[in-house]
């Protein structure tokens, strides 16, 4: 029998495409996906809202700058008085917001107790880049032993720190919650050195004056280099000549402005004027200073609106300022007598 020849049938089948690329493994793992961004949304961006967005608010406002232009203290009296606060706020402007009212305290920052002297009811306010912030309230008198020592400081010292400090809330553009956050911000002010570069001038006196009353008179020049007014009133101190009490000097309704226009009729009563131009005729007053004697000044009291202003009585208590007095001339203007020396 004949042989039936063999056949072989190679197929070629060819297996179904498979899904590749981007697409097919989105399609296969969307679960994945979807957790992701509720994970996203539930916990990162709540951080974000919560940690980053007040952490960045606070950051600006710690590297805004505070200007202090003026303070403006009127209407004292022993418990209260009337403070006007004139401020320029400063910041990059980045950061859109808006900064709620709040109530900031100033202290002494070179102090460490840092007790407040006085509070500050800020107004609202804004992140612009420039802004002024003038305040101007009824400002009662918390601590008097605190406020008794700004003015020390402000009378003694050329410079010195002051730092305003409150909590308040921030209100980000965008967002609807409201975030807290700490205004503080320290400031050097420059202080009043002790009045140096006070002058008294057209001077005169009356040596038929009845003892007790007024017998030294004269104009007075009173440097404020401070950005601080005051509203003083009815101001008298303690004169002294070499360290001998001689007497008191008295500045009716003063007030003091900064700089160097606070100019005020002076009156006084010299206990003994022989004293005084005793000294005048010996040298060296009379010959190498020409008839000028030092004569130190220190607070007494302060009386404005009947009330005693013993925070600022103290303050010009607390040290003695030097003041050159032409007593030559003086007795020359008043008399027409001319002092020389004695032993000439």
């Amino acid at each position: 029998m004949d042989k039936q020849p063999e056949y072989t049938q190679t197929e070629n089948i060819a297996d179904k495409p498979r899904r590749r690329g981007c697409a097919g493994h989105c399609l296969k793992f969307w679960w994945a996906y979807l957790i992701a961004v509720i994970v996203i949304v539930v916990v990162v961006v709540p951080v974000v809202v919560l940690v980053g967005v007040p952490k960045i608010a606070q950051e600006k406002l710690d590297h805004a700058e505070l200007i202090l232009d003026s303070i403006v203290m009127t209407n004292s009296r022993a418990q209260n008085f009337t403070m006007s606060i004139n401020t320029e706020i400063k910041s990059d402007g980045k950061v859109k917001a808006t900064i709620e009212p709040f109530e900031g305290v100033m202290y002494l920052e070179d102090l460490p107790e840092h007790k407040p002297f006085a509070k500050v009811q800020f107004p609202e306010t804004t992140s612009d880049k420039s802004q002024n912030v003038n305040i101007t309230q009824f400002t009662m008198i918390d601590d008097l032993d605190a406020f008794t020592t700004f003015n020390t400081w402000l009378l003694h010292n050329e410079t010195f720190k002051v730092t305003v400090k409150g909590n308040t809330k921030v209100h980000v553009k965008g967002v609807a919650r409201a975030y807290g956050i700490t205004f503080k911000k320290t400031i050097d002010m420059p202080g009043l050195r002790m009045l140096d570069g006070t002058i008294v001038t057209n001077t005169t006196v009356n040596a038929t004056a009845p003892k007790g009353q007024n017998n030294f008179f004269g104009t007075v020049r009173i440097p404020n280099y401070s950005k601080v007014a005051f509203e003083l009133g009815n101001t008298t101190f303690h004169n002294y000549l070499l360290d001998k009490e001689i007497g008191t000097v008295y500045l009716d309704n003063l007030s003091l402005k900064p700089g160097n226009d606070n100019v005020y009729p002076m009156r006084a009563t010299i206990d003994d004027l022989g004293y005084v131009t005793g000294l005048a005729v010996e040298k060296p007053y009379c010959d190498k200073l020409n008839g000028v004697l030092p004569f130190k000044l220190r607070g007494k009291s302060v009386i404005n609106h009947g009330e005693n202003l013993s925070y600022i009585a103290d303050a010009l208590a607390s040290g003695n300022q030097t003041v050159q007095i032409d007593i030559r001339g003086t007795v020359k203007r008043s008399m027409g007598l001319t002092l020389g020396c004695s032993d000439e």
